[in-house]
């Protein structure tokens, strides 16, 4: 007698009528309301509940009776919610501009094959547009070689970094990060004046104190921190203390006359005149 085996039919088919699920009202037992736009998604609880199980949690051991109501989730942009959806009923994904949010929902749900294809996405298209906005994730969510992707992205391009909006919008854990690498292809002049622009938009406090001490002020020429230092009377930012603690390593010629990195030259410091007494090693 013939051993029964296991026969398998056309997958394609099979694929796109579940594909045709996605977001599809009819048949549908869960809707979502998603993102800050407010967007309704259709969903179906029986395929959600077998394929992951913050979903299983999140809408209960089995379909309530009559109509329920909207689940709401505020957090995921619809877009991102919707290749999650893509991904859940169709175990495939089309990542685009919204890969970061898909990667940090899928951290959220804990689909992890949806998270290692993120992760390997978004490594292969970083540009300086994307870098500052994926590099938020890694430290929140605790993924460490995209982290480092992104802070050696931002390192080589440096200017491309500081000219886009998500710079600007770098949390202090961030730029903390960032301002204490010495291979930023940038000088310190453009890192100044990149700091003053975060502080219109924040407490000057939650600025100066994590992120305007990394300033390496002694890198600034005579003429730039003599600037600097009379904007600073007008719109206080940077401690006193560190703008004199730049005048005395200038004034004593020497790039030792403070101690730790606030005179250590950065990948992209100008070398001109005023800068040679910095003879502390770049890294």
């Amino acid at each position: 007698m013939e051993t029964p085996g296991l026969v398998r039919g056309e997958a394609e088919p099979f694929s796109k009528a579940l594909r045709s699920l996605i977001n599809y009202r009819l048949y549908s037992d869960v809707r979502f309301v998603v993102g800050q736009e407010q967007q309704e998604v259709f969903a179906h609880w029986c395929l959600l509940a077998c394929r992951c199980n913050f979903f299983q949690r999140l809408l209960g051991p089995e379909p309530g009776p009559g109509v329920p109501g909207p689940v709401v989730l505020s957090t995921v942009p619809a877009e991102a919610f919707l290749a999650v959806l893509e991904f859940l009923y169709t175990n495939s994904v089309k990542l685009h501009r919204h890969s970061v949010e898909v990667l940090t929902a899928a951290v959220e749900y804990g689909l992890e094959e949806l998270r290692e294809l993120c992760l390997e996405f978004v490594v292969k298209v970083l540009d300086a547009e994307q870098v500052c906005e994926a590099l938020q994730a890694p430290l929140t969510l605790g993924l460490g070689p995209l982290q480092e992707r992104c802070i050696a992205s931002i390192e080589a391009h440096s200017q491309e970094a500081l000219r886009t909006g998500g710079f600007l919008e770098l949390s202090a854990p961030v730029l903390l990060l960032l301002l204490r690498s010495d291979k930023l292809c940038v000088d310190e002049a453009d890192l100044v004046l990149a700091a003053w622009s975060l502080a219109p938009d924040r407490p000057v406090a939650e600025v100066a104190a994590p992120v305007v001490r990394e300033l390496r002020l002694a890198l600034l020429a005579l003429a730039e921190l003599s600037a600097l230092e009379e904007q600073n009377r007008r719109e206080p930012l940077i401690p006193v203390e560190q703008i004199v603690e730049a005048w005395k390593c200038h004034a004593l010629r020497r790039g030792d006359a403070a101690q730790g990195a606030t005179c250590c030259r950065r990948r992209g410091t100008l070398p001109p005149e005023h800068r040679r007494f910095l003879d502390l090693p770049l890294k």
